[in-house]
């Protein structure tokens, strides 16, 4: 028994190295982040179900070890966190991560289009049909085990980056959920890995946006389309066009906004793709 906690105790240690050493994402354990989590005490065999916040959670297996991903929201308050780990013929359990503090800059930009800082009655009724609908898609979930190495879906530059306290002329909005690169309008968007579109559609925020389900809750978001060249129910891969860059929705100029999710929480992209954010800068 000593020997088995000593194994699972450098498990828990090397999470992170397996995460940069196999196709797994950066361990960042902190708001908006991944954690990289190796399960205690599960034998080899089935994948156990894990959960976090009653939200289903993948779960791969490197090395011998079982290791959850599991998505931290923006909103993540500093702390220890609890997962719950089912395994067939075993009671459930709880294991615990920490999740460190992260404090992000601020943006402030001015939107020439006062509607879409202060939306009018009839946009309000918009924005939340489009709310329901993003809270739908984003909780898809297919058995599909997703390849967690993603491509930069268009040649651009970084113009935001992930988690930005952003302020739209003066007024203080939620964080920055995704990344933006600009790039002209017309520039191809690909696929920054296989997976299957869910929702497409032109949304008073997004503009005209896809959804691509990648499996186990991975997802990808791309925005501001000018035009949408994908349709929901098709299977695309890695690198097959989705659309154009464009300027539709809430914009100051021509890019493309690309948000990961795993878990249902926007994820930072940086964490999924290494190094390949810093060329762009």
């Amino acid at each position: 028994m000593t020997r088995m906690k000593t194994i699972l105790s450098l498990l828990f240690f090397l999470a992170p190295a397996l995460a940069a050493a196999f196709d797994l994402p950066q361990n960042a354990p902190v708001p908006g982040g991944v954690a990289v989590v190796a399960l205690e005490d599960v034998p080899a065999g089935t994948p156990p179900e894990v959960r976090y916040e009653d939200r289903p959670v993948l779960v791969v297996r490197r090395e011998g070890a079982w290791l959850a991903l599991v998505g931290v929201s923006l909103d993540a308050k500093t702390g220890r966190h609890a997962i719950e780990v089912r395994q067939s013929g075993a009671q459930p359990r709880t294991q615990h991560f920490a999740v460190a503090d992260k404090r992000y800059e601020e943006q402030r930009l001015t939107v020439k289009n006062q509607r879409m800082v202060d939306p009018n009655p009839d946009d309000l009724e918009r924005i939340a049909r489009e709310r329901r609908i993003t809270l739908d898609t984003i909780a898809t979930w297919t058995d599909t085990l997703p390849d967690l190495r993603l491509s930069l879906p268009v040649e651009g530059r970084l113009s935001s980056s992930f988690g930005l306290r952003r302020f739209f002329n003066d007024q203080p909005r939620r964080p920055h959920s995704g990344i933006d690169l600009a790039a002209p309008t017309g520039t191809p968007i690909l696929a920054a890995a296989d997976g299957r579109v869910v929702t497409t559609g032109d949304f008073f925020f997004s503009g005209n946006m896809v959804y691509v389900d990648h499996g186990s809750g991975l997802m990808t978001m791309y925005a501001h389309l000018d035009r949408i060249d994908v349709a929901p129910g098709q299977v695309v891969r890695r690198g097959e066009p989705l659309g154009t860059v464009g300027m539709t929705g809430r914009v100051t100029g021509p890019h493309l906004h690309w948000t990961v999710y795993l878990n249902r929480y926007a994820v930072d992209p940086s964490l999924f793709i290494g190094d390949a954010l810093a060329l762009r800068e």
